[in-house]
């Protein structure tokens, strides 16, 4: 099912919504989004209270402390920590394997990653930080959701099976979320976690799949094939695949998970059968954490 721009908007801004009733069962979370901004952890000209110090001669009288001050012979300084905008970026893999439902009434793994993606840039830009997808430019305001969700959608299903990050687009010191189904070969993605690191960006692989592809209900006869077609398997006992199939998920996954930890990212799933809320929670906390 396609979308419009405007619906992709409208259903991200109804999961967005759940997101601060989310974030209030973990304190830090709910700051986080609350105050929408990042200490830096030095004095500056943000809003917080960060530390008192003794004042020295370049010290403006009304940046005086007075009632601290009171309380000995010296006079007090009340440094502000000081805050910036962050930048994320948003990668959402539009591979042929992404297309993919196992029924009717489930999203396909790209329409729910389109809507995570959307969502979290929303709550970002909520909380005063720049955002865009790879390879755009990051920016703050409300209009910058419209375009990251026309963007969204002008990435259009790609004609072969995977659709690798463009590593080129990597800034230092950036957040970056990528969604994919990481069903590919992982080598680029390990190697993209590497140069990630080496150039101080952090961020988290979301793995989105469908109820059948966790589980493998498949029985019989069954020809299995990637969604460029590119790679088929015909076999007559489905069911005789199921444990070496969740060997080799269970695998990647470690796999990913460990590649993540050495880079400083972190790696987690999401079954399109769950609610939206779960992995948006998840993502808001390892990029606030």
């Amino acid at each position: 099912m396609s979308l419009t721009p405007g619906q992709l908007r409208a259903e991200a801004e109804a999961a967005a919504a759940g997101l601060p009733t989310l974030l209030l069962s973990a304190e830090r979370l709910a700051a986080a989004l609350v105050m929408g901004a990042h200490g830096q952890r030095r004095a500056g000209t943000g809003e917080d209270f960060w530390q008192y110090r003794p004042a020295s001669s370049g010290d403006a009288v009304r940046s005086i402390d007075w009632r601290r001050s009171a309380r000995t012979d010296a006079q007090y300084v009340r440094d502000r920590e000081a805050q910036q905008a962050q930048s994320a970026v948003l990668w959402v893999s539009a591979g042929q394997g992404m297309d993919f439902s196992g029924g009717p009434d489930r999203p396909t793994k790209l329409n729910r990653a389109r809507l995570l993606a959307l969502a979290l840039g929303l709550a970002l830009l909520n909380a005063g930080d720049r955002v865009a997808l790879a390879g755009q430019p990051p920016r703050l305001g409300r209009t910058q959701g419209d375009r990251i969700a026309e963007d969204l959608l002008r990435h259009a299903v790609q004609p072969g099976d995977d659709d690798p990050l463009p590593v080129g687009t990597l800034r230092p010191g950036q957040r970056m979320i990528v969604l994919d189904d990481f069903l590919g070969d992982p080598a680029p993605v390990v190697a993209m976690l590497e140069q990630a690191a080496a150039m101080g960006v952090r961020g988290a692989l979301l793995q989105v799949l469908d109820p059948d592809e966790e589980a493998f209900p498949y029985q019989g006869a069954v020809l299995f094939r990637s969604g460029s077609g590119a790679a088929t398997h015909d076999t007559r006992d489905a069911g005789g695949l199921r444990a070496a199939y969740l060997a080799r998920l269970k695998d990647r996954r470690a796999h990913l998970t460990r590649a993540a930890d050495q880079a400083g990212w972190h790696f987690g799933t999401h079954d399109t059968a769950a609610a939206p809320g779960q992995a948006l929670m998840w993502l808001w906390s390892v990029l606030e954490g």
